[in-house]
C-alpha cells in the first residue's frame, strides 16, 4: 500500500463569505477567452473539468473559473433568476451553492424540496443563465448557519459525535445522501447538466476529529453516482489537515501567508500527457525538483510487457494498485504485468522513482536528469496521461505534517510508508549514532533534519546524529521506509561504517 500519497491542490485561492463570494482558479493567459465556455456551448461532453498543472481544462479546452456563491435558500425563489443573471452580468461564469441539511430535513425523515428549497430548479436556472455550478452538499457546510447546517435533532443522541464516523452520525448522513444526491446526479456535467465539481464537506481541517471521516464522505458521494471533479476547502492554517487523497484541495482566504502558497505548491500533483523528469516539474516556484523521490501514476487497461528503454533514473519501484510488481534500475528495464492482475476497473500503475544522486564531474553531467526522462512502454505503446507527485524530502516537506494522518503501527507494514517515533531524552543531549538494523531501505529525519539514506545492503551501518540537533524532552523521528520496516530504531555510541 502506498501510504504517502499527496493530493491535488490547484485552485490558487478561494474566498468565502455569506451570500456572494469570489473564487478564482486557472491560467490567466490572454491566449483565448477561457470564460466563454458555457453550458450551451459544449454539446458533446466527455472528460469534464480537469486539473492540468496549475490550470483547468473543461473537456480539453483551457478554462478559467470565475465563480460567485449564491445560497438559494437565502434568496427568495422569485429572485433566483434575477440574481443568477446579475451574477452572469458581473462577468462570473460559475455559481457555487451549498445544500443546508438542517433546512431540507428539519425533522428526521421529513424532507422539504419545494418552494425556496427546490434545489434542482435552482441548478437548472443556473444552466439556463449560462452558468456552471460547483455544488457543496456537506453534510456540514458552515455558512453561518445554525449548527453549520447540521440538523439539531442529531443531538438527541446523547453520545452523538458530529462530523465523525460515529455510527449514529453516518447512519443519518447516509439517509440524507440517499435522498439528496440522486437528485443532483442527473445534473452533472456528463449528463448534460451544469455541475462541474462537488465539494467534499467544508473546512474539515479546522475540526479534524476523525481520520477516517473525509474518506467516508468521499466514498459516500462516489457510491451514489458523483463523477465530477471532487474538491476540499480549508483556510490557510488548516490546509494540510483537510486535504484528501485524489481530491483537489482549495484554500479559503483566511489566514493566508506566503507559506500557504508554498504548501499548495508542495502538495500539488501535476497532470501531464507524457512523463516529466524532476528538473522540469512546475514545483518550487518553477525551479523543478532537485532531490528525493517522484511518483508517477497512470491507468492501464491491459496486461503485458512493460519496457523502460533505460528511461528510469535511477531506481523505480513498480506497483499495480497496491500490488508490488518489481524494480526498474540500471540492470532491469522490463517487467511483466500478469493478465490476472488487470481487472475490469482499470487499475492504476504506479512507478516510485528514487533520485540516487547526480554525477559531480565529467562530460555526462549534461545527462543527469532524474525521474522518468522519456516514455515507458506497455506492449510497445507509450503510456499516457500521468499524475505526478513530487516527494523532495526537504525539511519543509517533512515539517508540514506529512502524512497528516498517523495510525498506530500495530502490524508489519509492507511497501512505501512513513513511520513516526518519539525519542525522549534528558538535559544536555550529546552526539550519538542511529542504527537501522532490521530496516530495509529509506531515509531518516530527526526533528526535521535529514540524516541521509540507509540501505541494508550496506556499507554504512550507523548514521551520525549531532547533539545540537537533539533537544531535551521529546524528539521527533520520521523514517521513510521503501520496503520492509524494522521493529525498532537503535542508538549507539559506536560508529560502524561497514568498510
Amino acid at each position: 500500500m502506498l501510504t504517502f500519497l499527496l493530493r491535488p491542490v490547484s485552485i490558487l485561492y478561494l474566498s468565502s463569505g455569506l451570500l456572494v463570494t469570489a473564487q478564482f482558479g486557472g491560467d490567466f493567459s490572454p491566449r483565448m477567452n477561457q470564460v466563454s465556455l458555457t453550458p450551451s456551448h459544449i454539446i458533446n461532453r466527455n472528460v469534464g473539468l480537469k486539473v492540468e498543472g496549475s490550470s483547468f481544462t473543461l473537456d480539453g479546452f483551457p478554462f478559467l473559473i470565475i465563480a460567485g456563491t449564491i445560497h438559494y435558500f437565502r434568496v427568495p425563489r422569485e429572485y433566483w433568476r434575477d440574481r443568477l443573471l446579475k451574477l452572469k452580468a458581473c462577468g462570473f461564469n460559475t455559481v457555487t451553492t451549498h445544500i443546508p441539511w438542517n433546512l431540507h430535513e428539519p425533522r428526521k425523515g421529513w424532507f422539504y424540496l419545494t418552494a425556496n428549497l427546490d434545489l434542482t430548479t435552482f441548478i437548472s436556472m443556473a444552466s439556463e443563465a449560462e452558468l456552471w455550478v460547483i455544488l457543496c452538499p456537506g453534510p456540514y457546510i458552515g455558512s453561518d448557519l445554525d449548527l453549520g447546517g447540521l440538523p439539531s435533532w442529531l443531538l438527541r443522541d446523547p453520545k452523538m459525535k458530529l462530523r465523525t464516523t460515529y455510527r449514529g452520525f453516518t447512519k443519518a448522513v447516509n439517509h440524507y445522501f440517499d435522498k439528496i444526491i440522486p437528485m443532483v446526479v442527473q445534473l452533472q456535467y456528463g449528463n448534460g447538466g451544469p455541475i462541474i465539481a462537488v465539494q467534499v464537506e467544508n473546512e474539515y481541517g479546522s475540526y479534524h476529529r476523525d481520520n477516517r471521516y473525509m474518506s467516508y464522505i468521499k466514498k459516500a458521494l462516489i457510491a451514489r453516482g458523483i463523477k465530477v471533479l471532487l474538491m476540499t476547502a480549508d483556510n490557510g492554517d488548516e490546509l494540510t489537515r483537510g486535504h484528501l487523497k485524489r481530491v483537489l484541495s482549495t484554500v479559503h482566504m483566511k489566514n493566508i501567508k506566503k507559506e500557504t502558497y508554498d504548501t499548495l505548491l508542495s502538495i500539488q500533483p501535476i497532470s501531464s500527457v507524457k512523463p516529466i523528469c524532476m528538473e522540469e516539474l512546475s514545483v518550487n516556484q518553477g525551479n523543478g525538483q532537485s532531490y528525493g523521490y517522484i511518483l508517477y501514476e497512470t491507468v492501464i487497461t491491459t496486461s503485458g510487457l512493460l519496457i523502460t528503454k533505460n528511461h528510469v533514473k535511477d531506481r523505480g519501484q513498480v506497483f499495480l494498485d497496491e500490488n508490488f510488481l518489481g524494480i526498474f534500475d540500471r540492470s532491469t528495464d522490463q517487467l511483466t504485468i500478469p493478465k490476472k492482475m488487470v481487472y475490469n476497473d482499470n487499475p492504476t500503475l504506479r512507478i516510485l522513482v528514487e533520485n540516487q544522486g547526480r554525477l559531480a564531474y565529467g562530460e555526462d553531467i549534461n545527462k543527469e536528469r532524474k525521474g522518468l526522462i522519456g516514455d515507458i512502454y506497455l506492449n510497445k505503446s507509450p503510456l499516457r496521461n500521468f499524475k505526478i507527485h513530487s516527494l523532495d524530502m526537504k525539511t519543509k516537506f517533512i515539517q508540514r505534517d506529512l502524512p497528516n494522518i498517523w495510525k498506530p503501527a500495530v502490524f508489519k507494514h509492507q511497501g512505501p510508508a512513513f513511520f513516526l517515533g518519539i525519542l525522549r531524552i534528558g538535559n544536555d543531549p550529546r552526539d550519538t549514532f542511529i542504527k537501522m538494523e532490521g530496516w530495509t531501505k529509506g531515509v531518516i529525519f530527526v526533528n526535521g533534519k535529514n540524516l541521509g539514506r540507509y540501505w541494508n545492503i550496506g556499507p554504512q551501518e550507523t548514521f551520525y546524529l549531532p547533539g545540537p540537533w537533539l533537544r531535551p524532552g521529546s524528539n521527533e523521528i520520521i523514517v521513510f521506509e521503501e520496503f520492509k520496516p524494522g521493529l525498532e530504531i537503535q542508538f549507539t555510541n559506536i560508529s560502524r561504517l561497514g568498510y
